[in-house]
């Protein structure tokens, strides 16, 4: 304020100054003025009581200046948020058509082997039913016909029976599948009673060998065969599904040698094994009827009335029934 004080005394004092220059006024005057309004300004700063100021004279050139009013102070501007770009539309892609899938050339499959039930040639052909649904189970065909001595051939499901008899030599064979777990139970009932028989009596019978599945007398079969030469294994082993051990029926006693016949165990069971339902099934002196050599161990069970029948004939089962036993292959 007392800058703009001085500089309107000063302007005021140039006005004068000219004013009085052209009038013909001398000097002094305007330089009485000029302290004048200096002396001015020194009073006006002085109190007349302490704390209280002096109320300011105002000129009437001077124009009074409005109380500053503080500015709020300025609110920080927020940053422009930058525009996005505009988003360019990617141009619209033209699907390409697919290349048609060229076919693979077609390929022969792979032979496959299919395990059959054997049918021997020469026995009335068999049709193959047709495949059963996954709810409904395969139908049996049953093939039947009488044998030169009247008895009924009947096989269903691979199976062979004669006058009711489960057959399985060189011309009749077992399926691969058929397996009934082990000796049948009228099977070794009977030969129990026979041991305890024999044991009364001071002699001890006892199972060498008793059921052999499919695979274990196949293994056993070609073990022979490569140790004798086949033609020699076919007569005293048979080939994998013709082996009696596979029906549970069948039974070797003690011991495989020729001597066991000469035992006391050897002769009691050849003259008492037909009281408890079993048979020597490959007789000494049949063996171009039965196809094996004679086995003095090897029994098999019948039931009793067949094994008195076969005992008092004097015939082996193949003669008795009236079928035979060789391979057609």
């Amino acid at each position: 304020m007392r800058i703009n004080r001085l500089f309107s005394g000063l302007l005021a004092a140039i006005f004068f100054l000219t004013l009085f220059s052209a009038s013909g006024c001398g000097i002094e005057k305007v330089e009485d003025e000029t302290a004048s309004l200096s002396s001015a300004e020194t009073s006006e700063t002085k109190t007349t009581e302490p704390g209280t100021t002096k109320p300011e004279t105002t000129s009437e050139s001077e124009t009074i200046a409005e109380p500053e009013t503080t500015s709020e102070p300025e609110t920080t501007a927020e940053p422009e948020t930058t525009a996005e770009p505009e988003t360019i539309p990617e141009p619209e892609t033209i699907p390409t058509p697919e290349p048609e899938p060229i076919p693979e050339p077609e390929t022969e499959p792979e032979a496959q082997i299919v395990t059959e039930p054997y049918v021997e040639p020469g026995s009335p052909e068999v049709d193959e039913p047709d495949q059963p649904s996954e709810t409904q189970a395969a139908p049996s065909q049953i093939i039947t016909w009488t044998t030169s001595r009247g008895f009924t051939v009947e096989m269903t499901d691979g199976l062979t029976y004669v006058g009711g008899v489960l057959i399985a030599n060189k011309t009749y064979s077992l399926p691969y599948w058929y397996d009934p777990g082990g000796l049948t139970g009228e099977t070794w009932n009977a030969f129990a009673q026979m041991q305890q028989a024999a044991y009364a009596e001071g002699l001890n019978l006892y199972i060498c060998s008793g059921y052999r599945s499919y695979d274990t007398q196949n293994w056993l079969y070609w073990s022979y065969v490569n140790r004798d030469g086949q033609q020699l294994a076919d007569t005293y082993s048979a080939r994998p599904g013709h082996s009696e051990h596979q029906t549970g029926m069948a039974i070797d006693v003690n011991n495989t040698y020729n001597s066991f016949a000469w035992s006391a165990e050897g002769i009691w069971l050849a003259e008492h094994c037909w009281e408890y339902g079993f048979i020597i099934r490959y007789p000494q002196g049949k063996e171009a009827i039965t196809g094996y050599m004679y086995e003095p161990w090897h029994i098999r069970y019948v039931g009793v009335d067949l094994a008195i029948a076969l005992r008092d004939s004097n015939l082996t089962l193949e003669e008795y029934l009236g079928i035979d036993s060789y391979y057609r292959w």
